[in-house]
């Protein structure tokens, strides 16, 4: 097994406190009462690419403890009213929805930005990567919370009109300012490792 360098941890540790900075506070869980809108995958994505696939699990298991913390109201951020409900009717799958989606960004960044860094050279491959991994935060986080309301027995019609409304509209934004933020972002950390 690899041993961390110094300088390794201290890069670990300033994006999961980047993580929970943007987690825990209105800078990164932007409410808007019903559902939260999140740019806390961007720390997740670029910690991917930058470190790569491992790491990135790492900050993805942060970004859902961090969620769940946000979810269980010990965050600046008041908890979204459907998360809330979940979490009333069923702890064990609020505890999924906000984990499985976290963990999964990175996989598919790292996979994305793998494949496509093969077949483009520079930073062609950045945004597309960071886009991905937040399409499938938004994606999962809200398909799983419409699954687990039906599984509870609860009333997804809600859910459906944020999947519908907010859902495409947010998570649109949201993949959107990934792209855009990690492109010189990754591009200038990676100068800083040469």
């Amino acid at each position: 097994m690899k041993r961390l360098s110094t300088r390794d941890l201290v890069i670990y540790a300033l994006f999961i406190g980047l993580i929970f900075l943007l987690g825990l506070t209105p800078l990164g869980l932007i409410p808007l009462g019903f559902i939260n809108v999140t740019v806390l995958c961007i720390p997740t994505v670029v910690g991917t690419m930058l470190l790569g696939r491992r790491p990135g699990i790492l900050f993805g298991f942060f970004f859902g403890l961090a969620s769940l913390l946000s979810v269980l109201g010990l965050s600046m951020v008041p908890p979204s009213v459907l998360a809330g409900r979940l979490l009333a009717a069923n702890p064990v799958y609020a505890v999924l929805m906000c984990f499985v989606p976290r963990l999964t960004v990175p996989l598919v960044t790292h996979a994305v930005y793998t494949v496509l860094n093969r077949k483009r050279k520079g930073g062609l491959s950045i945004a597309p990567a960071a886009v991905a991994g937040s399409l499938t935060n938004t994606v999962l986080y809200l398909g799983l919370m419409l699954l687990f309301y039906a599984l509870t027995g609860l009333d997804s019609a809600p859910v459906l009109a944020v999947i519908g409304g907010t859902g495409l509209i947010a998570g649109s934004l949201e993949a959107v300012a990934a792209g855009l933020i990690s492109v010189p972002v990754v591009l200038a950390l990676e100068k800083t490792k040469k």
